[in-house]
C-alpha cells in the first residue's frame, strides 16, 4: 500500500473498495441490520450480505429462509447481493475477492469483541474490517432481543421489516 508523508503524519492511501461483505446470522433481519446494510451499500460498488452458518447458535429460521427474507428486504438496493457461507469469514473473502468486512457497532462492548476479530482476520488474510456505528435509534436492537420479546407477546412490528414481522409471528405461533 503506498504511503506518503504529509507534514509530520504518514498517510496511507487505500485502494478503491469495489466489494465488501456485511456478515451476520440475521435470525431475523432487523431494522438495525437494514440501516447498516443500506449505508454500507452506499460506499461500495457491491455489498455481499453473507448469512453465516454458526453451529453453536440455535436459530429460529433456516439459512434458506434468512436468505429469502434478506433478498426481499434489500431488493431496492441494486448493489446488494445475498449469499451464505459455512466456515471462516476470511476464507469467504479470499474465495470471492472481497477486500473488506463491514461491521455495525451498537456499543463499546461490541467494539471489544469485533476489534479482536478484525485483528485476527487481518492477521490471517490481510482483509480489512471497517466499523460503522449504528443509528442511535437502533442501538439497543438485536435479533436475539427481538425474538425474546416476540416470544412473550411483545410488539416488535416497529423493529423489523413488515414481511419479516409476518414470518416471525407465524413461526412463533407454529412453535407455541
Amino acid at each position: 500500500m503506498p504511503r506518503q508523508p504529509v507534514g509530520e503524519r504518514l498517510v496511507c492511501y487505500l485502494p478503491a473498495m469495489r466489494r465488501a461483505v456485511c456478515p451476520g446470522s440475521y435470525d431475523p433481519v432487523t431494522n438495525g441490520h437494514l440501516d447498516i446494510i443500506g449505508r454500507a451499500a452506499g460506499v461500495v460498488d457491491e455489498l455481499v450480505v453473507a448469512v453465516l452458518v454458526n453451529k453453536n447458535k440455535k436459530t429460529l429460521f433456516s439459512v434458506e429462509e434468512r436468505v429469502e427474507m434478506l433478498r426481499e428486504v434489500t431488493s431496492d438496493l441494486p448493489t446488494v447481493r445475498v449469499d451464505t457461507w459455512h466456515g471462516l469469514l476470511v476464507d469467504y473473502c479470499v474465495a470471492n475477492g472481497v477486500k473488506a468486512i463491514i461491521k455495525g457497532l451498537r456499543a463499546v462492548s461490541d467494539f471489544d469483541y469485533e476489534l479482536q476479530m478484525a485483528q485476527m482476520n487481518y492477521q490471517l488474510t490481510a482483509v480489512e474490517t471497517l466499523f460503522m456505528p449504528t443509528n442511535p435509534l437502533h442501538s439497543f436492537l438485536s435479533s436475539s432481543l427481538v425474538k425474546e420479546v416476540a416470544t412473550y407477546g411483545g410488539d416488535v412490528a416497529h423493529l423489523v421489516p413488515e414481511s419479516v414481522h409476518t414470518r416471525l409471528v407465524r413461526r412463533l405461533t407454529e412453535r407455541a
